[in-house]
C-alpha cells in the first residue's frame, strides 16, 4: 500500500471505555491503518472514553443524548462528524438517525455473531450472558453498515471463538475483544481500498483495489 495514499478520514461513535477506540488509534499509529480520526464523539459526559480520549490527545466532543431532545441529539451527532469519509460505531448505544448524506458509510462492530444477540440492550456483558445461557458452541464479532435499526444492517465481516465449557462472560468477552482488534481494522481496510460499497441494502465486494494503492 502507497504511504502517499489519502487517509481515511474517521469518525468514532462512543458511549463507554473507549477500548476499541483506543485499538483504532494504536493501530493509526502503528502504520497499519492508514487513517485519521477527525472527531470522537460521546453521548455520555461519564464514560471513561471520554477521558482516554482526551489523555490520547483525540478530539471528543460530548453529546449527551439523556440531556437534549431527539432532534437535538441527531443535530449534534451529525454536526460533530462533518468531513468524515466514514463513522465507525465503536460501543456506541444510543440509535442515531444515519441522515442521506452518511448513508453507506457508518459501519459498526457488535461482540456476537449477528443476527443473532443484537438488538436493543444487547450490549457488553449482556451478549456474553446470553451466548453462554443459550449453549452455544460458537460466539465472535461482526462487523456489520448500519441502519436504523440496533445492530442491523449488512454484514461485512464476522470472525468465531470457540466457547469453552468453562468460560464466564468475562473469559468469553476477553477472547471476542481480541477478535474484534482484529476485525474492524480488516473492515475499515476494505472501506479504504474501495473493496466495499453499500448498494441497495447489499454489501457490494469488488476485488480490485483503487489505483496507485
Amino acid at each position: 500500500m502507497s504511504k502517499h495514499r489519502d487517509r481515511l478520514r474517521l469518525a468514532v461513535l462512543i458511549s463507554g471505555s473507549g477500548r476499541t477506540l483506543l485499538n483504532l488509534h494504536q493501530q493509526i499509529a502503528d502504520g497499519t491503518l492508514p487513517a485519521v480520526i477527525t472527531s470522537v464523539v460521546s453521548s455520555r459526559s461519564e464514560a471513561a472514553g471520554v477521558t482516554r480520549s482526551r489523555e490520547a490527545g483525540l478530539p471528543i466532543v460530548v453529546v449527551e443524548r439523556r440531556r437534549l431532545s431527539p432532534e437535538a441529539f441527531q443535530q449534534g451527532i451529525t454536526e460533530a462528524i462533518a468531513g468524515a469519509d466514514l463513522v465507525c460505531m465503536a460501543g456506541f448505544l444510543s440509535l442515531w438517525r444515519i441522515p442521506e448524506e452518511f448513508a453507506g458509510k457508518v459501519i459498526n462492530i457488535h461482540p456476537a455473531l449477528l443476527p443473532e444477540f443484537g438488538g436493543a440492550g444487547m450490549f457488553g456483558k449482556h451478549v456474553h450472558e446470553a451466548v453462554l445461557k443459550a449453549g452455544k458452541k460458537i460466539s465472535g464479532c461482526t462487523v456489520h453498515f448500519c441502519d436504523n435499526q440496533y445492530d442491523h444492517g449488512p454484514t461485512i465481516l464476522q470472525r468465531t471463538v470457540p466457547v469453552l465449557q468453562d468460560d464466564s462472560p468475562e473469559t468469553l468477552a476477553a477472547r471476542v475483544f481480541e477478535q474484534e482488534c482484529i476485525a474492524y481494522p480488516e473492515a475499515i481496510l476494505l472501506f479504504a481500498d474501495g473493496r466495499i460499497s453499500l448498494d441497495g441494502g447489499t454489501v457490494r465486494v469488488n476485488p480490485m483495489r483503487r489505483e496507485g494503492i
